[in-house]
Formats: structure tokens, sequence, C-alpha cells
């Protein structure tokens, strides 16, 4: 996104690639939050790669390189998740690839999504998440956008009793499902549930995120920046003065903190192709959160945008 480039404080951009490579320090503040489900720990920044990591990466080795530097900023700051599925085209196996070249494949939170029609393709899909991300145990299993939900659940119940994958849920990206997946929640026991989330995309606020609180499920919140439309939406404004004491340095910071500061949220997932952007975004897991009334003042400020 070329007006986030121009969005990013020079100042704070070097000081956070001086602190990446091998600062434990960086790594041990990055602030976490519970699986409801078992209590673990799970960094609340995390790497999305759809459409940023569907490229060519044998053809390209611009790309290949590009993606393996986002992904070593998302582990070298201490971030572990990284979310994708077999829609995304190639991000599946880019990631994969990334991961081998880094050795970090045993650093990540692999969570990924069933995508297909019928239980024998969906097998056949999940069994080749596992080779594309080269591991035997996927972390968390997730039927993409509800499709033939019914079919994959079960078998996405045995394979966690076997040791296959870790964590179970559902997702969704549009709002317009919300009551679809109210419902899939009310009746089946979930550990995750993916969802949008954003100041421009607040309608989660409602009852999802109420409802997952309530019944100790994790969350992972994709479109964050709704898809680039808040960059937009400040392109020519300045930050506010007052988000300095919340440690925020840059528009994305803004949005994400917005995000995470919400108790319902475990994890957000941007998504992105710069390493420069990676570790823009996990800075927003770094220091205080806004309270309420922080809350409100950027709900106002976006809303008059």
């Amino acid at each position: 996104m070329a007006t986030r480039r121009n969005l990013l404080q020079a100042t704070a951009y070097s000081a956070a690639l001086a602190l990446v490579p091998g600062t434990r320090a960086f790594a041990e503040a990055l602030r976490t939050r519970p699986i409801p489900s078992t209590g673990e720990a799970l960094p609340i920044i995390g790497l999305g790669t759809s459409r940023v990591f569907d490229v060519d990466v044998d053809a390209e080795p611009a790309e290949r390189a590009a993606c393996r530097d986002v992904l070593n900023a998302l582990v070298e700051s201490g971030a572990t998740v990284v979310d994708s599925s077999p829609m995304y085209g190639k991000a599946e196996a880019v990631s994969g690839v990334v991961a081998a070249d880094l050795d970090v494949t045993d650093r990540v939170f692999w969570a990924t999504k069933v995508w297909t029609n019928g239980r024998d393709k969906g097998i056949d899909q999940m069994q080749a998440s596992m080779r594309l991300f080269g591991t035997e145990q996927i972390d968390l299993m997730q039927v993409h956008n509800l499709r033939d939900w019914r079919e994959h659940m079960p078998v996405l119940r045995e394979w966690k009793q076997e040791g296959r994958i870790r964590y179970i849920g559902i997702t969704h990206s549009r709002a317009k499902a919300f009551d679809q997946v109210e419902a899939v929640i009310n009746e089946t026991d979930l550990d995750f549930v993916q969802l949008n989330y954003s100041l421009a995309e607040r309608d989660a606020e409602q009852r999802l995120l109420p409802l997952c609180a309530d019944q100790g499920i994790a969350t992972l919140i994709n479109r964050p920046f709704a898809r680039g439309a808040l960059f937009r939406q400040v392109a020519d404004r300045d930050l506010p003065a007052w988000t300095t004491d919340i440690g925020v340095e840059s528009w994305a910071q803004f949005f994400l903190k917005f995000v995470l500061s919400h108790p319902a949220v475990t994890c957000a997932i941007p998504a992105t192709r710069k390493a420069g952007h990676m570790l823009d975004n996990v800075a927003a897991g770094f220091g205080p959160l806004p309270d309420d009334a922080q809350r409100r003042a950027m709900i106002d400020l976006i809303d008059a945008a």
C-alpha cells in the first residue's frame, strides 16, 4: 500500500529494525492473550497471507526474499501466528517454503482452513496443507467461510483427538454472514472464531465478540485495516497528539491498537508482504492499549474522516 509507506515514520521504522534481529527483550515484551480452551498464551499480532503470499517464489527470487523477510520479522519479534488457506492460491506453499528457508517451521503457530465440499475432499485438502507447511500437526484448522461445515467438523474433531490438529474453528469475513456464524457458535464447540473487525467494520462488537467471550472462544481478527480503506480515510491527516500516550507511531498501530483493545480479541492478523510493515504491525502489540475514552475518540475520528 503506497499510502501506508508514506505514512510510516522513518525514525520509528529504523528503531523497530534495530530491535528485531536476535533482541530477546523485544520478543519478551510482546503482549499475549490466553486461548480460553487451554490457557495457552498467544501473541496478539500475527500474519495473514491472503493475496500477499500468493506469489511464485521459485520463478521470482525477489518475491521469495520479500516473503522470507516478512516471516523473519514476525518470528524474531516474538509473534507466531501465520494464517493461510487453500483459497489463497500459493500462499500455503510459500509460507512453508520460506519457513523452511529460515528453519522456523516449529516456531510458527500454523493456522489454515478447509475450503471445499465433501468429507473426502476436505481430508485431501488438509493433508495437502500439512505437506505444504512441512509439519505433521496443524495448530488451528478452520472451516473457511463456513463452507460445508457440517461435513468437515466431525473430521476436525477426529483429527484433534488424534493430535493432528490442536485447535478447531470457523471463519468469515463478511458481516452479512454473522447471523449464520452466531448459529454455528451456539450449535457446536469451537476453540476459535475468525472474523472481520476494524474501525471501519464494527459489526462484530454487537453480538459475536461478546458471544465468543461468554463461551470461552478465542478470536482471530482479519481485515483490521478494512483492506486499506482506513489508510485512505486518513491519508491527509496527522496522528492526534494524544496517541503518544499509548505508544502509537503510525496509523497502522492506531488501527491495530483499537482492535486489540477489545477484550474479546485474541490476535489480529493483518496481511503484508513488506517486512517494514510487519514490524510496524507487531509494534502495536507493545505498550498500553486504548481505554474506553480513547476508543471512543478513535471511533469519532474515523467517523468524521
